[in-house]
């Protein structure tokens, strides 16, 4: 793959807002590099929330995505699949398989198969079940196989057991953070109703549309500031001490063995 080439980011997540979370930040810099970029959400979403569900909350949620992606110019899927009851069935395999051939990605995202979300860990089962099996032409025959698998990487999640997260690559993404915020900012029913909701929090949430950026913002900023404190070896090492050790806030990947090696060579090619 030469260096100059046009860049395919298929970027899975269990739910519309996963993605956001997880690689907003490098997402914003591969697009803004021309690069093309897609966020798939597995499930529709319509059980996260405390007082809607169903068909208008799932329609809402689609909605929300749409808006983050256009925040940094990308596209974002939303499947049909009801949130909180995915399962790494035959035919979800399928339809992933079908996703990523269509696609033609250089580097896939996925979610680790280790945490307290079985949407999120099925997620994960099926991205690793569709690893192989998007090279393989009698599998799924109406969309063409792929001659090699891509370049497959784990987002970061903060579970230690039965295996910690363990970070091959780190991002800068100082540069881009207030785009993050502002697609996470996109999606209202999780930012501000249903996660504070969940989290106890809900009363602290201001009601005026720019205080609730502001107030984002402000509660995100120490966890993501914390991210590349936890990644500071890997800054430094990839961009040099001044720049490492000046960095505020970072994304973190860990290479998968169910895809192509990360070489060197495509290191460099593949994250900004």
């Amino acid at each position: 793959m030469e260096r100059e080439k046009q860049l395919r980011i298929l970027a899975f997540g269990a739910h519309p807002d996963d993605c956001d979370v997880t690689c907003g930040g490098t997402a914003a810099l591969w697009a803004r590099a021309g690069h093309v970029v897609q966020f798939v959400s597995v499930t529709n979403g319509d059980a996260g929330h405390h007082e809607i569900g169903g068909a208008p909350l799932a329609w809402r949620r689609r909605a929300e995505a749409a808006a983050a992606g256009k925040v940094i110019g990308i596209s974002y899927l939303v499947l049909d699949h009801h949130d909180g009851e995915l399962e790494p069935s035959l035919a979800n395999r399928r339809e992933i398989i079908g996703l990523i051939r269509d696609f033609r990605p250089h580097l896939s995202l996925s979610p680790r198969p280790y945490d307290y979300h079985p949407d999120h860990r099925y997620t994960a089962l099926l991205i690793q079940d569709a690893a192989y099996m998007v090279t393989v032409p009698n599998i799924v025959a109406h969309h063409a196989h792929l001659p090699a698998n891509p370049v497959i990487c784990y987002v970061r999640d903060h579970f230690l057991k039965p295996v910690p997260f363990q970070p091959d690559v780190a991002v800068i993404i100082d540069e881009v953070i207030e785009l993050k915020w502002d697609m996470l900012h996109c999606h209202t029913s999780q930012m501000y109703e249903w996660l504070p909701y969940n989290g106890g929090y809900l009363s602290d949430v201001p009601a005026a549309d720019g205080d609730r950026r502001r107030w984002l913002a402000q509660r995100r900023s120490g966890r993501d500031r914390a991210l590349a404190g936890s990644y500071r070896d890997l800054l430094i090492s990839r961009y040099g001490r001044e720049c490492g050790q000046a960095a505020q806030y970072a994304e973190a990947f860990e290479v998968s063995e169910y895809g192509a090696p990360l070489t060197p060579a495509l290191r460099e090619q593949l994250f900004p």
